[in-house]
């Protein structure tokens, strides 16, 4: 694959992440968006375990293609290759997650597991954005500084309903908060990857504008 479809496989990603939000959900009946975590949607013995678990098994691939993407146009650029091997990273871990069960069901090493990953999984995130950010410039920055205020803001609210899962507790709000930061995320994958595309495509005019540049002085030498 050209770099370049690498890094749209990074846009790819985050569009079929949002429709596995969107269309997953239609087939868990009483599934609420708003106030059940995404989470719930992968959870032992839920109806829609195994579709999410292909669907999500594609993203990951289509994720692992933008790592590597990222990783042949860093030409040399120290925080694109971290970033690159914080995708990779991402990739693994998000292979497989440990399921968590149904509400009402009593918690066990599995729902533990789940919450490691999550944790793992969201420093993953912040890290990738962070290093992705010092590649560029300070707009560039800027948005990804916004991002990570739109993290802890909703990851504050998001810890303030969590609790109440295991217990079987009502969470009135708690998958809009988690499907913020998602949204957040995989929005900024988007920017990032044409950023990238951006970069890429400036490098290579540099390039070819000194080849010829280069042949031009080696004729007059010549002469």
């Amino acid at each position: 694959m050209t770099q370049r479809s690498l890094l749209i496989c990074g846009i790819l990603s985050s569009v079929l992440y949002v429709l596995m939000n969107i269309f997953i959900p239609l087939g868990f009946e009483g599934y609420s968006i708003p106030s059940q975590t995404v989470s719930e949607l992968s959870a032992i013995d839920a109806p829609t375990r195994t579709l999410w678990v292909l669907a999500a098994f594609v993203y990951i691939l289509l994720v692992a293609a933008f790592g590597w993407g990222v990783r042949k146009t860093a030409h040399g650029n120290r925080s694109l290759r971290i970033a690159s091997g914080l995708i990779i990273a991402y990739v693994v871990i998000n292979l497989y997650w440990p399921p968590m069960h149904l509400r009402g069901n009593e918690p066990t090493l599995t729902d533990t597991l789940h919450i490691t990953w999550a944790m793992a999984t969201l420093l993953l995130m912040m890290l990738i954005m962070a290093f992705g950010a010092a590649a560029f410039g300070r707009s560039f920055r800027l948005y990804t500084i916004a991002t990570f205020v739109v993290f802890i803001t909703f990851g504050i609210l998001i810890g303030t309903e969590a609790p109440n899962i295991a217990k079987n507790l009502p969470t009135p709000q708690i998958g809009t908060w988690e499907r913020i930061n998602i949204g957040a995320y995989m929005l900024w994958v988007i920017v990032f990857a044409m950023a990238l595309m951006r970069r890429q495509k400036f490098l290579s005019r540099n390039i070819v504008y000194a080849n010829q540049t280069n042949k031009s002085n080696h004729s007059e030498v010549k002469t």
